[in-house]
């Protein structure tokens, strides 16, 4: 018999293929499904910090000592302007840590509380409270692209790694942090963050970019759903990543199949996330794509998920570096590329 099970954030789980954040899990009858279908975890839909910092009852932020952190914190303010819809988005944070509470009581599997901000301030105490309602994780959503010219890189990847320090001293329970691929030197960078308190890391939040309307001259949200193709970017890093970084790995964005869970487990995740697909094809879907994975791995006579997981991992090269430039090379003077280039300059 296919042993599906794996671990993540010290959870054991029966099988690597959660339900990454979204709105789908704000629906206790849609979580109840998710589980039937085969689920191993939940990741809830974000609590973010604007709801926190502009609730009645939330204390005021920290006062900022340096320009970076003036500018998330007046970013955090600012956002609260911007989308005025995301009070729509859950209840509000007592709503939330009820709806962790009624989550726990209908199902089984884990729940995993989301908490979507990037500033320091009182709001990250929620992570605890999080906890205090059952959640059996947390995955910090640092969802933010600084385009203020004045703050390098550095000083970006310190601030994040204090936010994780923090929001981790508050608890007990496993921290996640998920990530944007907009890092520039991303093992150092996730080194660190695991070092500051990141049991896991999860690769990579979507890069939303909104659209031009150019009758109005205003900008328009614009949220399609994700392809197999984006899961390249992931595999990619976590290959990297895996053996580099103790922390354990989960893959989000372009999990459609069970050849994608099986490809992202090979470069060395210890778990995937979806979405997108339950979005296309239902709750549903969770079963297909398990019992397509059982079936593959009992075609290929593998007994555990355990003995692909790494095994197209980087991690036995002595310069990574190096291998990535040889095969950036040998995909640009492929032979079909070369073709095409030819009929091209005809």
């Amino acid at each position: 018999m296919v042993d599906l099970g794996t671990t993540y954030l010290g959870l054991k789980l029966k099988s690597p293929l959660l339900a990454s954040s979204s709105p789908l899990t704000r629906e206790l009858d849609n979580i109840r499904r998710m589980e039937d279908a085969g689920a191993a975890a939940i990741v809830m839909h974000s609590l973010f910090e604007e709801q926190i910092v502009n609730d009645p009852g939330a204390q005021a932020q920290e006062a900022s000592p340096n320009s970076l952190r003036d500018a998330l914190s007046n970013a955090s303010v600012l956002a609260g302007i911007y989308m005025p819809e995301v009070t729509s988005y859950n209840q509000g944070p007592e709503g939330y840590l009820e709806q962790i509470r009624k989550a726990k009581a209908a199902v089984q599997i884990p729940i995993i509380a989301s908490l979507n901000g990037v500033s320091l301030g009182a709001w990250t105490g929620y992570a605890a409270r999080t906890e205090e309602a059952g959640a059996d994780a947390v995955e910090l959503n640092t969802y933010y692209l600084l385009a203020d010219a004045e703050v390098t890189s550095a000083q970006v990847e310190t601030m994040y790694c204090d936010l994780v320090k923090r929001v981790k001293s508050t608890l007990c329970i496993p921290l996640a942090v998920k990530l944007n691929s907009q890092f520039s030197a991303l093992p150092n960078f996730a080194r660190r963050l695991h070092l500051a308190g990141a049991d896991g890391l999860v690769l990579f939040n979507r890069f939303y970019q909104p659209d031009f309307d150019l009758e109005r001259l205003e900008t328009m949200p614009a949220v399609a759903l994700s392809n197999p193709q984006e899961l390249l970017l992931r595999l990619h890093w976590v290959a990297m990543l895996s053996g580099h970084v103790r922390a354990y790995l989960a893959v989000t964005g372009g999990i459609h199949t069970a050849e994608d869970v099986l490809k992202a487990v090979a470069a060395g995740a210890n778990v995937t996330m979806m979405t997108s697909a339950l979005l296309k094809h239902g709750v549903g879907h969770f079963a297909k794509v398990l019992a397509d994975l059982k079936e593959w791995m009992d075609k290929h006579r593998y007994e555990s998920i355990g003995r692909i997981r790494g095994s197209m991992a980087i991690r036995s090269l002595f310069d990574p570096s190096a291998f990535e430039r040889a095969n950036y090379v040998r995909v640009l003077s492929s032979s079909g590329l070369g073709a095409a280039g030819q009929k091209t300059a005809r």
